[in-house]
């Protein structure tokens, strides 16, 4: 017969456990854009959405990503920041400047998190950004991060960004 070993004190906590804490889900079909020049990550996020009920649209670099998201309007883009022509600041700039994709939620992701990138992605109206490699509750933690009470994920206006400065200012103008 098994006992249960003692769990080491600097391991203990005093919230709930990871997998009993209330999760909320991005409604089935949500309609993800993953833009990766990697085929391994566009792969490995692909496969971990689908296997939660969302859909996956890819491209592998930003020209094809721009297009597919004005065509397809997805309800949320991971957008890689080194990408092969345009780079992922300048496609989320072209994304947040069209009106069809402005409010679309988007995290960017990269191998190299220095922290003026961080800085950056913040201030030109990205929604979040996200290391690599990442693990599976961290993309889903982002994700839910952003989801609405209808689990939609929502683009996130934060102060002092350079969208909430284009907003004051098209209220200005109107």
């Amino acid at each position: 017969m098994a006992t249960a070993a003692a769990v080491p004190e600097e391991f203990e906590h005093d919230g709930p456990e990871r997998r009993d804490r209330v999760r909320r889900k991005p409604r089935a079909g949500t309609r993800v854009l993953v833009i990766d020049d990697s085929p391994t990550i566009v792969a490995l996020l692909k496969r971990m959405l689908q296997q939660n009920g969302l859909s996956v649209l890819e491209a592998f670099d930003a020209e094809s990503g721009i297009e597919i998201a004005r065509r397809e309007v997805p309800d949320l883009i991971f957008l890689d920041i080194v990408l092969p022509g345009m780079d992922g600041f300048r496609a989320l700039r072209t994304l947040r400047r069209d009106p069809i994709t402005k409010d679309l939620p988007i995290i960017m992701i990269s191998g190299n998190a220095q922290a003026t990138e961080q800085f950056y992605v913040q201030r030109i109206g990205a929604d979040d950004f996200m290391k690599k490699p990442f693990s599976r509750a961290e993309v889903f933690n982002r994700v839910e991060a952003l989801l609405d009470e209808e689990g939609i994920p929502r683009h996130t206006v934060k102060p002092g960004t350079r969208a909430e400065a284009a907003e004051v200012a098209a209220s200005c103008e109107a």
